[in-house]
């Protein structure tokens, strides 16, 4: 979850939508070194740039986007439409709108696909519940102690030494980069921790080579840090998706 490309997608064809930024200032912002393609648009036969993609987006009458990180089980705010669903499911993300739906696919480091799957005549769907900013803040705060005190216990750091230092350092504020200028700091700086938490997440997920961990170890490791991947993930959801009121 460190790279959201369909969160990137969504605060900035948003932003465009809505007369906050440029065109120039969304599209330099989403584009950076990557090479970014569009499958599947409607109106169109071949892939386009993503350029292409965001000037079709108020044709279509687009008026935002918002980032949905879809889960086994929890696939609300993707719309019912299958072959979305299972896009959305094995990328893990998407950018949907009211008109169109757009899923990534990381291509390698400096490429990305994007297939656009047309919502037209699809029921509509109403959008995943986004927690306010300092709800998800807070919910973080809880989630973060309740894990800590449990791979303590564990002794997570003879499994990844990495782990407790990640977690001493969540006290810091740091702001996510790359947002439109106008966005909240409140939601840069939970986006900044769930970014964090995401590495830590990845780091103590992962069995260090040699570490004798036992299946209830395991077990116990992934009750402990499943409450902290859906605070992140709830987070990081708010966090994109905040618009001025």
């Amino acid at each position: 979850m460190h790279d959201i490309a369909a969160g990137r997608v969504a605060v900035w064809a948003t932003a465009w939508l809505t007369g906050r930024a440029s065109y120039d200032a969304a599209l330099d912002a989403l584009l950076g070194d990557t090479a970014h393609r569009v499958v599947g648009l409607p109106g169109t036969d071949e892939a386009v740039p993503l350029g292409w993609a965001l000037s079709a987006l108020r044709g279509l009458g687009e008026r935002r986007l918002r980032l949905v990180l879809p889960v086994p089980g929890d696939t609300r705010g993707i719309p019912a439409v299958p072959s979305l669903v299972a896009a959305a499911l094995e990328s893990g993300q998407a950018a949907v709108g009211e008109r169109v739906a757009l899923v990534p696919e990381a291509l390698g480091p400096e490429a990305v696909s994007w297939t656009a799957v047309d919502l037209a005549g699809t029921p509509p769907v109403p959008p995943a519940v986004e927690g306010n900013l300092r709800a998800a803040s807070g919910e973080l705060d809880l989630a973060v102690g309740d894990a800590a005190r449990t791979l303590v216990a564990l002794d997570l750091a003879r499994w990844n030494p990495e782990v407790p230092a990640l977690l001493a350092g969540l006290a810091k504020t740091v702001r996510a980069p790359g947002l439109p200028a106008d966005h909240d700091p409140l939601a840069l700086s939970v986006l900044g921790r769930a970014q964090r938490l995401s590495q830590v997440l990845d780091l103590a997920m992962a069995d260090a080579p040699g570490a004798a961990v036992t299946h209830a170890q395991a077990a116990a490791r992934d009750d402990a840090l499943r409450p902290l991947a859906q605070a992140v993930r709830s987070a990081t959801m708010a966090s994109y998706n905040w618009v001025p009121r």
